[in-house]
């Protein structure tokens, strides 16, 4: 009998430990993209980009151990919600309906999108993709915007990043909307295409987590202040978007 409550107990705190998050010697389920450079991208087998190479970071920091695993943006905040991801990583924007799935960590970047076409296809800004089939990814502040700012434009709906930079490539869609960096290194590998408009919001971006891992939040905001303190997170901005300014936010003081 003794054996059997000595067996419990362990069991119980192995559980318990689990569920907090975030403790020594747990590895934490990562997802994040393949495909959307800058920011979350696979190179030579390895997940990088700016969010994943912060977040390597962040987790070195804190001592807290990262496996990353690829996932369809449609698919991750609702993956992080039920479990099967402990942090989602894809420079997400914190809107107001995302926050009613998960939540999220203190801002580490702001949300920027870019309206990309080939030179040939008359698209210059919002009110040129009257008519125009444009893809999005699904479920992106890309997709939302063009609801918003060009609701005669005929949203044509992908995935993920590279299928809707296919069907731009071969003319099956006018243009595109994807995040500003994206859409600027996706133009710098294919002369054909150019970034017709940049549009800059105050949307802020976070690693998602589960509601009430208030732990793992915690790990996460204390190192994103740390890696501003001492210079990562501008080091890791320089190395993956020279492009972009630095928010007055994440410049060190």
């Amino acid at each position: 009998m003794k054996k059997l409550i000595v067996t419990a107990f362990a069991a119980a705190l192995v559980a318990g430990l689990t569920a907090c998050g975030g403790d020594a010697g747990e590895t934490l389920r990562v997802g994040t993209l393949s495909d959307s450079r800058p920011n979350a991208y696979q190179e030579n087998g390895q997940f990088t980009g700016f969010d994943n190479e912060l977040l390597k970071d962040i987790a070195a920091k804190e001592g807290l151990k990262l496996e990353f695993v690829a996932t369809d943006f449609s698919a991750l905040l609702g993956s992080v919600a039920n479990g099967r991801f402990d942090i989602g990583s894809s420079a997400i924007a914190q809107t107001d309906e995302r926050k009613k799935t998960v939540a999220f960590s203190d801002p580490y970047n702001y949300q920027s999108l870019g309206i990309e076409a080939k030179a040939t296809a008359g698209i210059s800004d919002e009110n040129s993709l009257t008519g125009k089939r444009i893809g999005v990814v699904q479920g992106t502040v890309s997709d939302t915007w063009l609801a918003a700012n060009a609701p005669k434009a005929e949203a044509v709906r992908f995935p993920n990043d590279a299928a809707a930079l296919s069907a731009l490539k071969s003319a099956a869609i006018d243009g595109a909307v994807f995040d500003q960096v994206s859409a600027e290194d996706y133009a710098s590998k294919n002369p054909e295409l150019k970034v017709t408009k940049a549009i800059t919001t105050s949307i802020p971006h976070g690693y998602a987590v589960r509601k009430g891992n208030t732990e793992l939040l915690g790990k996460l905001n204390d190192g994103i202040k740390k890696a501003v303190a001492d210079g990562t997170w501008a080091k890791v901005h320089q190395q993956f978007e020279p492009s972009i300014p630095v928010p007055a936010d994440f410049k060190m003081k």
